[in-house]
């Protein structure tokens, strides 16, 4: 009898259709509300995502997931309220990023990363009327820690492989999966996802700490014997796990791969490899393969960008190749209220923090020793955020200035980004000014609390005279001025939290809530979007 591993996850939602994830124990029939897919085998794995089309508008709908005919989901004795479908206005986005699993048994308990925020949000939503409910969420990147196992984890390792290299790190897409099953296999988090309409992007612990950081990084990576095995796995199983849930059912239709995998009779894996493999090349200026995506929630758009693989790095350094980014611009303009720009690295950073690593690009593209100490700096302190591609920073800041000024310009544009392990709202500002509110807004981690030591450092990173300096320096380096200027208006802010928009018409505001052991969830940020009476910082 086949059993429910993981999930259901429920992924696409519009006002009449969804889609719903689920890994199971074997080959079965999926069905949902009288919907039905056949899984797909991906090694010893099997996989579904069940279309749901002709769900009523402005509706909740309370679903079952059964397998050959049994009702697997809601368990047992649950004490969460049952999985719903809810097809109405998107009001209430929850994201945030770096969410290690746990080590620890219980949802509050703290473990050596403090407590998760996500499980604490779930367990306050259980206890919420409905209405209260979040209508999306989006996770930017980091869902699983593929380079820095849980003791757990580990040990399932060793004794899978042995002394075999990477020791401590995954490879196959087995193991992989393995990753998932531990962060997503708590009951609070399962329950969230099934309920929660759920878009996802990866970031570099997806795949492996600093992935595709540099051309130098990619050629060191190429020299390691089960490299290329890694990332075909590593691409394979995103794929799966999350970016498959990305699409809506017209996109699934047209996509050649879904039909490819869906029509097989057997095992998908090296399909789904090779694929991998094809995606990781770059081919003349740009990837193969687009993993960034679009969602419109009614007057809401979301714009999720790739700021992984689709790096451009043989030549001029890009954190989006051209033809992708001319998708970016065709897909950024519309007759919406609000403009979410999704972005697992944030836009922008402290000050500091931004100045230092455009010079740090400079530096690494210098011959001799000093490109070569250029390069060991970047790669030692993570200096590959939007400002580390100079030229692709000045061009989203171009397209967002070109959207903010256009007739019927949306009244936010919030790039959306996690990654840094602090979380902060910071206000743009053009020497043009804006129709639309630009901001910058930062959820990082949502459970992996770094170090206490290091929180001197990020807040250092925003001290007004060090980044002063800094800009001094790159002028004299000859580092273009900057195009927009940025005031932080909350925030650094520590600690495990979920950031939150709750949006009404054309106003919207950004919560932000840190979870501790003590208090449980408590708010740290409130700023409202657009803020009345407040001009933008003054642009240069």
């Amino acid at each position: 009898m086949p059993e429910l591993v993981l999930g259901p996850v429920l992924r696409h939602v519009d006002a009449t259709s969804a889609t719903v994830w689920v890994e199971t124990s074997d080959s079965c029939d999926v069905v949902i509300l009288g919907r039905s897919a056949r899984t797909f085998r991906v090694g010893e794995q099997h996989f579904a995502l069940v279309v749901i089309d002709g769900l009523e508008p402005d509706a909740s709908i309370r679903y079952e997931v059964r397998l050959d005919g049994a009702v697997v989901w809601p368990e047992p004795g649950s004490d969460f309220p049952p999985s719903r479908i809810r097809t109405g206005t998107v009001e209430t986005i929850l994201f945030g990023s770096c969410r290690a699993a746990k080590s620890a048994p219980g949802a509050l308990e703290a473990d050596r990363l403090g407590p998760d925020a996500l499980d604490a949000y779930a367990l306050r939503m259980k206890l919420l009327p409905e209405d209260r409910w979040p209508d999306a969420l989006v996770l930017l990147g980091d869902q699983v820690y593929a380079d820095e196992p849980t003791p757990h984890m580990r040990e399932w390792l060793a004794r899978r492989r042995g002394e075999e290299e990477p020791r401590d790190e995954v490879v196959s897409f087995r193991e992989y999966g393995e990753l998932y099953h531990e962060s997503w296999s708590d009951p609070e988090i399962r329950w969230l996802m099934s309920t929660v309409p759920t878009s996802m992007i990866f970031d570099d612990h997806d795949v492996r700490d600093d992935w595709n950081t540099s051309l130098t990084w990619r050629a060191q990576m190429a020299e390691k014997p089960w490299w290329d095995k890694r990332i075909r796995a590593g691409l394979a199983s995103y794929w799966v796990y999350q970016h498959l849930g990305n699409f809506g059912p017209a996109e699934l239709a047209d996509d050649e791969l879904f039909r490819e995998i869906s029509a097989a009779d057997g095992d998908v894996r090296d399909l789904l490899e090779d694929f991998a493999g094809r995606a990781d090349k770059e081919l003349d200026g740009r990837k193969p393969t687009r993993w960034s995506y679009r969602r419109d929630f009614g007057r809401i758009r979301l714009l999720v960008i790739d700021t992984r693989n689709g790096r451009i790095l043989d030549g001029q350094r890009l954190m989006v190749g051209a033809e992708e980014f001319a998708w970016i611009e065709d897909n950024a303009a519309g007759d919406i209220d609000h403009l979410l720009i999704g972005s697992s690295l944030p836009w922008l950073m402290p000050p500091s923090l931004s100045h230092f690593q455009s010079l740090n690009e400079r530096a690494a593209g210098l011959p001799g020793w000093r490109g070569r100490l250029g390069e060991k700096v970047r790669q030692a302190a993570d200096l590959e955020h939007w400002p580390a591609f100079r030229a692709s920073f000045e061009q989203l800041a171009d397209l967002i200035h070109r959207i903010g000024t256009a007739p019927g310009a949306p009244s936010t544009i919030c790039v959306l980004s996690g990654d840094v392990h602090h979380s902060y709202a910071a206000r743009a500002g053009y020497p043009d000014p804006t129709e639309s509110d630009v901001l910058q807004l930062v959820c990082s981690p949502v459970h992996n609390d770094p170090p206490r030591y290091m929180r001197p450092a990020f807040a250092l990173s925003w001290a007004k005279p060090l980044a002063s300096a800094l800009r001094w320096l790159a002028d004299r380096r000859g580092i273009s001025p900057d195009p927009v200027r940025w005031n932080k208006v909350s925030g650094p802010h520590f600690g495990n939290s979920i950031g939150c928009l709750h949006i009404t018409g054309r106003s919207a505001r950004f919560t932000l809530e840190t979870v501790s052991e003590r208090k449980g969830l408590f708010q740290v940020a409130d700023v409202a979007l657009p803020s009345p009476g407040t001009a933008p910082p003054k642009g240069r």
